[in-house]
Parts: C-alpha cells; structure tokens; sequence
C-alpha cells in the first residue's frame, strides 16, 4: 500500500513558521498559531486513527510546536503594548517614537 502525504502538514508548518515572524504585528501571530494548532489538532486525529498510511507527521508535530511558540511570544507582546497604552498613552508613545527617529537620525 502507498503511503499518502497527511492532509495540511506543510500548512500546519508554515502557519506555525508565520504566527512566529509576525509575533509584534498586533495580534497576527495569534491568529495564525491558533489557526495552526486548530488545524494540527485534526491532522493528528487523521494519522491517529491510521498511522502506517500516511507520512508527513513531524511537520505537524513541528507545526503545532512553532504555533505555541508564535503564540505565547505574541501574547506577550499584546500585553507589552497594552501596558504601554494604559502608561503612556498614545500621545507618550507618539513621543517615545519621535525620540527614537531622532536618535538614529530617521
């Protein structure tokens, strides 16, 4: 019998690899990990239920690992920049960034 690629497991990787690099864009890695470990979470009841019929399961594996990653890092960052809005407020951090450009001569 031919061993059949599992459904999504190149997805699952790269949406787990996405949710990671996209961790300080406001809650996009959240997105894209939760949909990754959603999506890890169907593949591994598919290879569960017959394992010597498909192949491609350390990619959901790693997926589902990079998505917890991307997600706990863009958890911490939202509350980063909730924190930052509670403190500062826009105006604080609209002069913080105006700091910065001067500083590095932006």
């Amino acid at each position: 019998m031919e061993q059949q690629k599992l459904p999504n497991a190149t997805l699952i990787l790269v949406f787990g690899i996405i949710s990671i690099v996209t961790c300080c864009c406001y809650g996009l890695g959240l997105i894209f990990g939760i949909v990754a470990i959603v999506m890890a979470g169907k593949a591994t009841k598919v290879y569960m239920a017959n394992p010597e019929i498909y192949t491609g399961y350390q990619n959901v594996k790693t997926g589902k690992i990079l998505s917890i990653i991307g997600i706990i890092l863009s958890a911490i960052y939202l509350v980063y920049v909730i924190y930052l809005f509670s403190t500062l407020g826009m105006e604080g951090i609209m002069n913080m960034n105006e700091e910065l450009m001067k500083e590095y001569g932006m």
